[in-house]
């Protein structure tokens, strides 16, 4: 076998605090092979980020310390060097032009005041012997070569005229510019549609084909990883727990860790009950018990087709809990000098559907359709233009401000980003009561109190959360706060707007099971928003799929997934990440 193009050997990094340190990782050993790619999996904290971080140099120093261990690359001129020996200046000759990085979120990596080419440019005229017209000449190839449609246009757009597809080709282009020997693509596809997220892995494949770049993709879903890597690293807590080829990670993963990864992914061939989480094989790994395999098959847990059937017919007997019919909501994106509307977006096109009690909806599709604008419509948040809303047969679509506020009480709505909607000023406990207050449901404070903690308790949380601001909690956490903050105001009906998209896939398990535990506990009916149809299909009993604000098809989960009509939903399941797993076992 050839030498790995990039070696990290025993790297250990410390983030120092103001009375200790954190060890964010512990002597970890990582190889990548030249053409080849390199699948780093792990939940959020496990130190994938840290890991591409110090390969770039780009560990904010202080608070980082690296206090064991070497990276050895070899170059484009075959010389072998150790990265953390090099000083800042001649670090850079590296940083772009032999080892690239793709990031997280391209919003917030591209500059919000430059447009796409001229940011994509600066990278290019580094190199001293490039002139402007040949970078220009430049930038709308690598606009091309990732199948980004008019390049010129794309080039002279700003970011935030892009979608977050094409911000992130963009991004890709950018890595692209001068010619990478290894590039980094760091949780590239996180919270983008199926759809995208597929023509990114597709392109990044094709990419290495044609530069024989070696790539580490990082990612918290093995699924991701599966489509694209040779090798897959699992880390956990800062170490590394596992390392081999594809094929076997996948075929008999040796750690608990990995086990559990594989495992709390929403199985689409079959129905559970509830999903496995993490903490079902580490737990047990721990104690020394050795059938953790054979006791996480979860056989009973599975949904028999009979049992569904049954459900299903006392579930659509009573009259519908909610009816939408034609509802049609439009955004003005242009006025005359009058401020009359001259140009509008048909965001939800005369939509019309049903919702019984203690049913939950999915509604599927991609970025754009209307998923999350007909969630809002039906609450209210943003007035429809014409149609009629229907809520236990009373008409809620002319309702003034006071009487919908008042109404709005029993329809609640938890948000994809828990951090942007709960207020970072005030604590946990804070955001659970104040709703009571304003709908005085408890008048004293001290039980208002008592009623957060229980609700705390309720979402899997504790006492001790009831003080913690968002910033102090992570993203599971913060989620599980705001839905405690919805079953404050004992609501009958909650839309649930992509609220697990940006969660890792273990703590996507765990709120998944809690939504539907409170489900059966407090007879909730759902509408549950994704762009995900393996979380659609476990969540729903009937799918919605949207296309251009419009329903594409709608009808039974199973038979939408297994037997669908329309070719858009096709499209949409077949870009569904594939694991190589025996989940057909089960």
């Amino acid at each position: 076998m050839d030498s790995p193009i990039l070696s990290i050997n025993n790297l250990t990094v410390r983030f120092k605090t103001d009375n200790d340190s954190i060890l964010a990782l512990d002597h970890i050993c990582l190889h990548v092979q030249r053409g080849k790619t390199l699948g780093i999996v792990g939940e959020s904290g496990s130190g994938k980020s840290v890991t591409s971080l110090a390969v770039m140099g780009l560990l904010p120093m202080p608070p980082a310390e690296i206090t064991e261990g070497s990276i050895f690359y070899t170059g484009k001129n075959n010389e072998t060097i150790d990265l953390l020996s090099l000083k800042e200046k001649k670090r850079r000759n590296y940083r772009g032009k032999e080892i690239a990085m793709i990031f997280q979120e391209p919003m917030t990596s591209l500059n919000p005041v430059y447009t796409c080419g001229k940011q994509v440019m600066e990278a290019i005229m580094l190199d001293k012997n490039v002139h402007r017209k040949q970078a220009k000449e430049r930038v709308l190839s690598l606009f091309d070569e990732v199948k980004l449609s008019s390049p010129k246009r794309i080039s002279d757009a700003y970011p935030h005229e892009l979608s977050g597809g094409q911000k992130q080709r963009v991004m890709i282009a950018m890595a692209l510019s001068r010619n990478p020997s290894l590039l980094i693509a760091d949780e590239p596809t996180t919270a983008l549609d199926v759809t995208v997220q597929k023509s990114i892995l597709k392109l990044l494949d094709g990419l290495q084909d044609k530069y024989g770049m070696a790539i580490i993709f990082i990612s918290h879903d093995l699924g991701i990883i599966a489509e694209l890597a040779d090798r897959v690293a699992v880390m956990h807590k800062g170490i590394v727990v596992e390392c081999n080829n594809i094929e076997n990670i996948f075929s008999s993963p040796a750690h608990p860790y990995t086990q559990g990864l594989i495992a709390c992914r929403p199985p689409v061939n079959i129905r559970l009950k509830q999903l496995p989480v993490i903490s079902d094989f580490i737990n047990e790994a721990q104690s020394g018990d050795q059938t953790i395999k054979e006791k996480h098959e979860f056989k009973a847990l599975v949904i028999s087709s009979k049992e569904r059937d049954e459900r299903l017919k006392l579930l659509y007997t009573p009259p519908p809990i909610l009816e939408v019919k034609e509802i049609e909501t439009q955004f003005v994106v242009n006025k005359n000098w009058a401020g009359k509307p001259k140009q509008v977006i048909p965001a939800v096109d005369k939509v019309t559907f049903s919702v019984f009690e203690g049913e939950t909806l999915g509604l599927v599709g991609e970025s754009g359709c209307g998923k999350t604008t007909l969630g809002r419509t039906i609450l209210r948040l943003v007035n429809s233009t014409s149609g009629n809303i229907i809520y236990k047969g009373r008409e809620i679509t002319h309702l003034r401000s006071k009487e919908m506020r008042l109404f709005r009480k029993n329809m609640q709505i938890i948000f994809q980003d828990p951090y942007s909607s709960l207020n970072p000023r005030i604590s946990a406990g804070a955001a659970i009561t104040e709703p009571m207050k304003v709908h005085d449901i408890i008048q004293d404070s001290l039980s208002r109190k008592q009623k957060a903690i229980d609700l705390l308790c309720k979402v899997g949380l504790n006492d001790r959360f009831f003080d913690r601001y968002p910033h102090e909690m992570s993203g599971g956490q913060r989620q599980r706060i705001a839905i405690a903050r919805a079953l404050a105001l004992k609501p009958e009906f909650i839309i649930l707007d992509e609220s697990v998209s940006a969660l890792d896939v273990s703590v996507q398990a765990q709120v998944l099971n809690l939504l539907n535990e409170l489900k059966e506990e407090y007879k909730f009916t759902y509408i549950f928003i994704s762009h995900d149809l393996s979380v659609v299909k476990f969540m729903s009993d009937r799918i919605i799929v949207m296309k251009n604000g419009r329903i594409e098809e709608q009808g039974d989960a199973e038979k939408i997934y297994f037997h669908p009509e329309k070719e858009y939903t096709r499209t949409l399941i077949a870009s569904i990440p594939e694991m190589k797993t025996a989940k057909s076992n089960l």
